[in-house]
């Protein structure tokens, strides 16, 4: 019953989004995946001409622009628990132990992703948003991951999904 539902949700999502921008309805973008190697995660369009759309908003305040990622799952480049994938010039730019995140899939959540799942909205408050996310949010990411790597087990990957579905 319940992958009927998600499909239904997911069909109804994207024929909104392409009523909504009259194009394509998914776009990728390239993040750093385990062992350091570049892959193309999937997601729904929340943009149009370079702003995000009051729909857009919609998908990100709820995460349904992250659905599509449920195919880079099934392609075994992510896992629904691990660190969030991130651009080109974060994680495959760790030193020493920090490293050892670059061990991990990436996930659909993680410990990390729930403490800063208004990011966007910190980062907008802050006068420096970029020095922000890189000497504050993303340091702490690292933290938080590596923390992760070495207490990691399938009790730990059951809570973080619990928290993630009731928003904890």
């Amino acid at each position: 019953m319940v992958p009927i539902l998600m499909f239904f949700l997911i069909l109804i999502i994207l024929l909104l989004v392409i009523y909504y921008f009259k194009s394509c309805f998914i776009f990728t973008q390239t993040r750093i995946g385990q062992y350091g190697k570049p892959f193309s995660i999937y997601k729904i369009k929340t943009m149009q001409n370079g702003v995000v759309t009051p729909l857009g908003k919609f998908l990100r305040k709820t995460k349904l622009d992250e659905l599509p990622q449920l195919i880079n799952i099934l392609k075994g480049e992510m896992s629904f628990v691990g660190p969030r994938p991130d651009i080109p010039g974060y994680y495959d730019t760790l030193e020493g132990e920090n490293r050892k995140i670059l061990e991990l899939k990436p996930g659909l959540t993680s410990l990390a992703a729930l403490k800063y799942k208004n990011e966007e909205r910190i980062l907008a408050q802050q006068k420096k948003p970029k020095e922000y996310n890189d000497y504050i949010i993303f340091p702490d990411k690292v933290k938080m991951n590596l923390e992760y790597y070495y207490k990691k087990n399938l009790l730990l990957d059951i809570q973080i999904i619990i928290k993630t579905i009731f928003n904890k």
